[in-house]
């Protein structure tokens, strides 16, 4: 079975801020985009490091934006402090489940999920895997597109907290936890764009060739 047809071999590139596809010339991989002027390489550069440097820095944040506070809420004079999954705690307990379940779904489970893609994906390029690049490549882009709504939660304290500001009768205020799972959502944001999916296509071919 041959190799799949590829960009590559046809010293075809494209450019990754305004996506202007053109010819490479012969034994060169790199130039500069004739419409934008931005540096055009076949394929991004250090991705893999780059993209692993990014997944373990938003793994390791990924720790305490959830056992850290993300808010503490004020109102008549009591206070409460909660972390993203008390939140959702306290969502279900007051009988809001739908608001429990997009917050749970955005701010817990697209996160981690979306640094286990990215894992799965780097491994599968490093060590050469034919497995259904279709899939994985798929994969890729379902990544890429939810990374920026893990943001809702941060959005929700945000607005809260220059909404509703009462003295003591009524303050809402963001907590370190907030700050870390920011900083969460940005890496895997970042790892997203630094990974090259192309990378599964190379290997296939490297494989069959």
């Amino acid at each position: 079975m041959s190799a799949p047809g590829r960009a590559l071999s046809a010293s075809l590139a494209t450019c990754h801020t305004c996506a202007l596809l053109m010819r490479l010339p012969p034994r060169t991989h790199a130039l500069g985009c004739p419409r934008c002027g931005h540096p055009v390489h076949a394929r991004k550069q250090n991705s893999l490091r780059r993209t692993w440097a990014l997944v373990a820095a938003g793994a390791i944040l990924y720790v305490p934006a959830n056992l850290l506070p993300i808010m503490s809420v004020t109102h008549l004079g009591s206070g409460r402090t909660d972390t993203i999954m008390s939140g959702v705690m306290h969502l279900l307990h007051t009988g809001m489940w739908p608001l429990a379940l997009i917050v749970f779904v955005a701010s817990v489970f697209v996160p981690l999920a979306k640094l286990l893609a990215l894992v799965l994906l780097l491994v599968s390029v490093q060590r050469g895997w034919t497995w259904r690049p279709v899939q994985r490549t798929r994969l890729y882009r379902l990544t890429e597109m939810v990374g920026r709504w893990s943001m809702v939660d941060i959005y929700v304290v945000t607005i809260l907290a220059a909404l509703v500001n009462a003295g003591a009768l009524a303050r809402v205020e963001p907590r370190p936890g907030a700050v870390f799972f920011g900083l969460v959502v940005v890496l895997t944001m970042l790892a997203a764009e630094s990974f090259d999916p192309r990378l599964i296509w190379d290997r296939l071919g490297a494989r069959r060739g």
